[in-house]
């Protein structure tokens, strides 16, 4: 099975469809799959959901999708830094599902294997809780939590081999491998690719059979809040 793509176009090509859910990884703008996000706004779907940590910043990564107006809905768990999500939030013109970070790591690994809802203390007594199954274990309340199912995954690593096994690159790990396994197809960029059987077994992080479509390419990695001192 081939899984090396060209460009991100390619890797996208027939996977993408008005009104689909995407999860991405990426916690702020630390392991954002920004090449495969340019190639969502190029190609124009719309009406998307995205389950992601959060939505980029203004102007870059996820927050390029809300300038172009293609997001719906965002299922995420903070937004505190881009004001175009405000904006649009504030006046009707964005969806928001609210997720405790923790939880919302979880609802993907969940769906990644197989596990379509788990019970969790995160959010009791909070609007969190508000229209989900409560229920009791051992004198504690719980709520119910759904597994996110994605129609595609979109991820960043570090390097892959050629059969799809995936390395992150220390703290840009985050939230990329629950996303990726929680998509029905997944789609990683990649520093560098390495031939099969090069990469040691226990270095792995993700394995290759969660991954469906590889590309390699050059990267902005921007700083989300560049912070300086005096020499």
């Amino acid at each position: 099975m081939k899984k090396v793509y060209g460009s991100a176009a390619d890797a996208l090509d027939g996977l993408l469809s008005d009104g689909m859910l995407i999860a991405a990884g990426g916690f702020g703008l630390c392991g954002i799959p920004e090449l495969l996000i340019d190639a969502l706004v190029e190609s124009g779907v719309k009406d998307i959901t995205i389950a992601s940590n959060n939505c980029g910043v203004d102007g870059f990564g996820l927050g390029k999708l809300l300038d172009t107006r293609q997001i719906k809905k965002m299922m995420s768990s903070y937004v505190g830094e881009n004001a175009e999500f405000m904006r649009q939030y504030l006046s009707g013109e964005l969806e928001l599902e609210f997720n405790p970070q923790g939880t919302l790591a979880e609802r993907m690994r969940a769906a990644g294997h197989g596990i379509p809802g788990f019970y969790t203390k995160t959010g009791v007594g909070t609007v969190i809780a508000e229209g989900k199954e409560h229920k009791d274990f051992n004198g504690e309340t719980y709520i119910l939590e759904e597994g996110i199912f994605a129609d595609l995954s979109i991820v960043k690593a570090w390097k892959a081999d050629e059969t799809g096994n995936l390395i992150f690159r220390k703290t840009a790990r985050n939230f990329n491998p629950p996303a990726a396994m929680c998509g029905k197809v997944c789609v990683a960029e990649v520093e560098e690719i390495v031939p099969t059987g090069s990469l040691d077994p226990d270095a792995i992080h993700l394995p290759g059979i969660y991954v469906h479509r590889i590309i390699q390419g050059e990267h902005e990695k921007r700083i989300e809040q560049r912070t300086i001192r005096e020499a």
